[in-house]
């Protein structure tokens, strides 16, 4: 929630940019957009306000269709529904590197910043929300004070409005007290309120263009817009350029409301209609209620309103179809800068995976997974085909923990801490809580018993700059490194997801790093597991351990059989419990029931 907060607030800054070039776009077009358009314009910024809150994958619409078409055939035939203990599910002599080494870190609690923002924030929500909900309930007084119409002049001419807009849905017209201006409001019930003012002092003209413009309210849905434009009040209330932009919608409804009157009117009716709003100025105020539009407005609103119907012109096909193409450019750009805010306010946390030309099976392992929120990424190289557990998981980026040593002794063989030769390192003497850390240890001892000082060993002759740039030449995850050496791979800055674990995966496994192929040999002998007739099992487990619970566990590998390779990366977090090695066991028993691996 923190970390969500801080990217959410930063990301109001570029909100507000986009705010300023949708002001330009509507001055630069002013002159070639109707009315109505220049109001639709703000419709975009109501979806780029939605943009934050949504999880930003780029081919997010092709996941949907790919796990409708593939929902029926997710598994292979055989696959079990529950975790069994298959005989031969697990290789042989297994204890050793299911036992998963790992030693506990403490993490410093998220920011006070981020929480005090939190905090603050859903104050004003609710504070903002409490405002909105006085005025709801002052309008349900209203309508409960409010009595039918009983002028039979009135009704009739307001039965006229409603043919004359082709209107067959019965919405009721009351007479109040309570109100100076009237109001249509309601979205699966609308009502139109008319003050009793207008009734006693009515002229039939005049009260014939305020029925009408309440009526384009009820046909354009704008009490649903306003359900609509509250929400982003509530939820942006600190932005005031949001605020703004609300405003001038508001406005902009009004004037389109206007123009939809003028449409139906004949030419000599335009300055008619104007002086009904400058006959009703004084007597007409903006509506008290947020869900409902109404005729009125504050004086600056009827100044534009009133200049509007004055140089209202009805628009030729010319302009109309100049019009539309200034909106879809407008809508363009703005929605072409969309990613940018998406990936603004989702920051790192997610890999934005192009699932364009791939082949993805959506498959239901939950039964597996139990107690644990967790992912499972396999792909079969010989089909050239992923099956994926929970997709937005399995794009999620989380620390690599132990799982990050693959890459970390392929960069040491690469600059020649180790060579595949003579990867023996000497102990330092510091006494660990595992004994099989206490001694001297090569790549294949280390790798198999997660030692954390051989790896941090290499890490301290490589620096921090050469890391970096195997890092970003990889492309490991998010690619930061920040903070101690030692541990920035462990519940720390660096970061990656299981789509990418399997991804690096298959690039180490052709080389497509193009390192020395004897270092490639080198790390794939020490992450060999088991052999047997099946084939090889490679892997590697991974433990988060924060404050002595184990948060975070990871299986990462690939098994080649007689025909085929599979690869493969499970995650699992809990607040205890997800270890590495519980970790190897789902994926075992996954693998074993698929037919996989037995």
């Amino acid at each position: 929630m923190t970390d969500f907060i801080m990217r959410f607030f930063l990301s109001n800054l570029f909100i507000s940019g986009m705010i300023g070039i949708l002001l330009i776009a509507k001055r630069v077009f002013q002159n070639i957009l109707s009315c109505r358009m220049q109001y639709n314009l703000w419709f975009l910024l109501l979806l780029l306000l939605a943009v934050p809150f949504v999880p930003y994958y780029p081919n997010g619409f092709p996941h949907i269709v790919s796990w409708l078409v593939n929902t029926n055939a997710a598994f292979v035939s055989g696959t079990n529904a529950a975790v069994t203990e298959t005989a031969g599910s697990n290789p042989a002599n297994t204890a050793d590197w299911m036992n998963d080494f790992v030693l506990s870190v403490n993490r410093h609690a998220p920011s006070g910043t981020g929480y005090l923002l939190s905090v603050i924030w859903i104050a004003g929500i609710l504070a903002t929300a409490v405002w909105i909900m006085k005025a709801h309930f002052r309008l349900r007084t209203l309508e409960r004070s409010a009595l039918p119409l009983q002028n039979q002049r009135i009704r009739r001419l307001y039965e006229h409005c409603l043919r004359e807009m082709h209107i067959t849905k019965d919405i009721p017209v009351y007479s109040t007290a309570f109100l100076k201006s009237p109001v249509i409001a309601g979205f699966l019930k609308p009502r139109i309120y008319l003050p009793i003012h207008l009734i006693s002092d009515y002229k039939e003209s005049d009260l014939r263009y305020i029925m009408l413009h309440e009526l384009q309210h009820y046909q354009h849905k704008d009490a649903l817009v306003a359900y609509l434009m509250n929400l982003a009040g509530v939820i942006y209330w600190f932005n005031p350029f949001v605020w703004y932009a609300l405003k001038e919608m508001k406005i902009d409804r009004e004037v389109a409301c206007d123009t939809s009157v003028l449409n139906m009117l004949e030419e000599d009716f335009y300055e008619d209609y104007g002086h009904t709003l400058i006959n009703f100025a004084e007597k007409i105020s903006r509506t008290p209620f947020p869900f409902a539009s109404g005729l009125g407005g504050d004086q600056k609103q009827m100044i534009r309103r009133i200049t509007n119907i004055a140089s209202y012109e009805k628009p030729t096909f010319r302009k109309k179809r100049k019009g539309m193409t200034a909106f879809l450019l407008t809508a363009i750009l703005l929605f072409g800068l969309s990613p940018l805010l998406s990936a603004y306010a989702a920051g790192t946390d997610h890999y934005r995976w192009n699932t364009a030309s791939k082949t993805i099976s959506y498959v239901d392992l939950s039964a597996y997974f139990k107690n644990y929120n967790g992912s499972f990424v396999l792909y079969d190289l010989k089909h050239d085909a992923f099956r994926i557990y929970d997709i937005d998981r399995a794009t999620l980026r989380v620390s690599p923990d132990s799982t990050y040593k693959i890459y970390n002794a392929l960069f040491g063989l690469e600059e020649g801490v180790i060579t595949p030769e003579n990867s023996f390192l000497t102990w330092n003497g510091d006494v660990y809580p595992f004994e099989a850390w206490n001694a001297d240890q090569t790549l294949q001892s280390a790798m198999q018993a997660s030692v954390n000082w051989y790896f941090q060993t290499i890490d301290n002759q490589l620096g921090a700059d050469c890391i970096y740039q195997y890092i970003q030449q990889i492309g490991y995850g998010n690619e930061t490194i920040n903070g101690d050496l030692s541990d920035y791979w462990l519940e720390s800055s660096l970061k990656i997801s299981p789509v990418e674990q399997v991804e690096l995966l298959t690039e180490l496994y052709h080389n497509s790093f193009d390192f020395a192929p004897e270092n490639i040999r080198a790390v794939k002998d020490a992450l060999r597991i088991s052999s047997s007739k099946t084939g090889t099992l490679y892997g590697k487990t991974g433990t988060g351990r924060i404050q002595n619970q184990d948060r975070n566990g990871w299986f990462t590998g690939f098994a080649e059989i007689a025909d085929n390779t599979y690869f493969f990366a499970t995650n699992i977090e809990a607040g205890n419990g997800a270890s590495g090695s519980n970790a190897a066991k789902i994926t075992m028993s996954i693998l074993a029931d698929m037919g996989i691996w037995k």
